[in-house]
């Protein structure tokens, strides 16, 4: 296991700021999520990536408008391992992806798995936040993920924070929703010691919106959470 602090984009031109954060700390290896990026601002943000000091990217969040040019450069120039993306009935997923279907996960996110879908690709990229959330709003998609996970290999992890009060979700028809993409406390991470060790890939990232500085903090409180539950820890991050 091993879990990498993120370039997150969902609070737009904050991605810059991480790029730059990423230099000042020397960070060598490291997620990127451009998921809220078109595709000039995607353009801009690997021109940023490669004055930076970040050599690695095996984890990448992929989006709909992204071209087969973009997977080959991640791939190529980042040795990037593996993608996700949301289930197609989401977002549509570019046909020229197949090329690299076998690394590529898809995400639980709103709508109930399609294991036929999941079929066509690599397996299962498991957010753990989505799933909790679930465990608490919506116990048959939970059942239904939880036996999906146990018959397809998860290729990779987001890992968020969960909060004690809910928000509604404008954005999904006011659902009540307690993940989040902002750590405030480290203990919104204590959630996942309900989760098997198995759950946790070799690609976990920290999709979080906080400082990359943070992300690390969250990452070793993460490592020692896990080793104090399990007693070992299959590798560690930072």
């Amino acid at each position: 296991m091993k879990i990498y602090p993120t370039i997150t984009t969902i609070t737009g031109s904050e991605y810059k700021n991480k790029i730059k954060e990423a230099t000042e700390l020397d960070i060598k290896d490291i997620a990127f999520f451009p998921t809220c990026l078109n595709e000039e601002q995607r353009k801009e943000a690997y021109v940023l990536i490669e004055k930076s000091s970040i050599r690695n990217i095996p984890f990448v969040h992929l989006r709909s408008d992204m071209g087969l040019w973009e997977l080959d450069y991640f791939i190529k120039k980042y040795n990037t391992q593996v993608f996700n993306i949301h289930s197609e009935k989401e977002y549509p997923v570019n046909p020229e992806w197949i090329k690299y279907r076998n690394i590529i996960g898809v995400e639980n996110v709103y709508a109930f798995f399609d294991e036929e879908e999941i079929k066509k690709f690599g397996g299962i990229c498991m957010d753990f936040s989505h799933l909790d959330n679930d465990r608490l709003t919506n116990k048959e998609r939970y059942a239904w993920d939880l036996a999906l996970l146990e018959k397809y290999p998860i290729r990779c992890n987001h890992i968020s924070v969960m909060e004690t009060n809910f928000h509604l979700d404008e954005g999904n028809e006011n659902a009540i929703r307690y993940d989040s993409h902002f750590l405030k406390d480290l203990s919104q991470l204590d959630y996942l010691k309900k989760y098997p060790i198995d759950y946790f890939s070799d690609f976990c990232a920290m999709e979080l919106e906080n400082k990359i500085i943070d992300q690390l903090k969250a990452i070793n409180y993460v490592n020692n959470l896990l080793k104090d539950r399990d007693g070992i820890v299959k590798g560690m991050g930072f």
